[in-house]
């Protein structure tokens, strides 16, 4: 069997046909096929030349197009008799009807695929709409902030990974923002500013508020364990899961396991490793994990409780360049709007942050020390 190739074409609202009447002329097919038009133009009209009249196309085209066909499918599709109407051949017809069965089968859909390309495509022909693309650590806020905007002409087009990948992501220029978390006021010499200081550049990047978010254990309903920390987990030799190497829950796990003096090859799980918040969730509560780091939002939704460890800030950063361009400036705006305030401030473990407020990097990041002019001393 040939390999299938899905395609679309774009045009104007008049030209574009959206029914699934299937019993209409082949034209208004909702999937269109070259070769399946060219075989139902000759059966309804009985040679070539009237097939290609009906087609807007000369009869050379239409009927070397046939024989290419003929070709690559190594099939006769026309009964080629001089003097005779053309006429399909069995296999051609064969081809039409299973096209036909493909069709009634789809309908539904090939409609709603057709429906959500003219809806994403809209933001394209859409002079007003704005288009930013963020890579980021995962979060239940920005998910709930692309909802937001998106009935605002502002789309994000949000990329979930690891908060290390999502800033490499932003300087490598394969998006405009990125989403990553650190303590409040992390250490000089924390593991944070060894990860994160080597990739952002006072100067160059800027900081946007976004959100602070609490983190912490994830156990089963009623606590049967007795977890109250990191301690707790070792001392007891509870299944930990954790999360991948470059995430931002990954490195808060080392960063308070050194703050503590806890050593990571101590914690049973260590490698066990999940991809999101709700992933780990889901291990805890089918009996796979005992506990594991992640958001209380990720709790609520699975029915877990939630211990609180630490409270973090969630940033947006970006270029200076791309500060004042019209997305970054609209995204500023929901994010400072009392509406997405609002919002946030309902969601379960989130606080507004100075949302949409751009942020010094040496005063909230403060890894970078400022040196002190040196001074001429001239003595007499």
């Amino acid at each position: 069997m040939s390999k299938i190739e899905l395609s679309y074409h774009l045009g104007s609202e008049n030209s574009a046909t959206h029914t699934a009447d299937l019993s209409k002329p082949r034209q208004q097919a909702l999937l269109r096929n070259a070769l399946m038009d060219l075989l139902q133009a000759v059966r309804e009209h009985g040679s070539i030349a009237a097939a290609a009249k009906s087609l807007g196309m000369s009869y050379r085209h239409v009927w070397g197009e046939l024989k290419k066909w003929e070709m690559k499918l190594n099939q006769n599709l026309i009964v080629w008799e001089k003097g005779m109407p053309a006429e399909l051949s069995e296999f051609a017809s064969k081809l039409l009807w299973a096209e036909r069965q493909a069709q009634a089968r789809l309908a539904a859909p090939i409609e709603a695929l057709m429906a959500e390309l003219e809806r994403t495509f809209a933001v394209a022909f859409d002079p007003e709409a704005h288009l930013l693309t963020l890579y980021a650590s995962h979060d239940d806020a920005l998910v709930r902030l692309r909802e937001f905007t998106a009935g605002q002409s502002l789309h994000l087009d949000i990329r979930f990974c690891g908060s290390v990948d999502a800033v490499r992501a932003l300087n490598e220029g394969r998006c405009e923002l990125a989403g990553f978390h650190t303590l409040s006021q992390p250490k000089l010499t924390s593991l944070s500013a060894q990860t994160y200081k080597p990739l952002l550049k006072p100067g160059q990047h800027k900081l946007i508020g976004f959100a602070q978010r609490t983190q912490g254990l994830l156990v089963r309903p009623g606590n049967p364990l007795n977890i109250h920390s990191l301690q707790d987990v070792m001392t007891k030799r509870l299944r930990y899961v954790n999360r991948g190497l470059g995430t931002g829950t990954r490195l808060l796990l080392d960063e308070l396991l050194t703050n503590q003096g806890l050593a990571s090859d101590q914690l049973l799980g260590y490698d066990h490793q999940e991809l999101s918040h709700s992933a780990v969730a889901n291990c805890i509560s089918s009996g796979q994990a005992d506990t594991g780091l992640a958001i209380e939002s990720a709790a609520l939704s699975s029915g877990l409780d939630f211990i609180p460890i630490a409270r973090e800030n969630y940033w947006l950063v970006c270029l200076k360049s791309a500060l004042d361009s019209p997305p970054v400036q609209a995204l500023r705006k929901h994010l400072a709007s009392p509406e997405w305030q609002s919002t946030l401030h309902e969601m379960l473990g989130y606080q507004v942050n100075q949302s949409g407020n751009v942020h010094s990097l040496r005063k909230e990041l403060p890894w970078w020390v400022l040196k002190p002019r040196k001074t001429l001393q001239i003595k007499y």
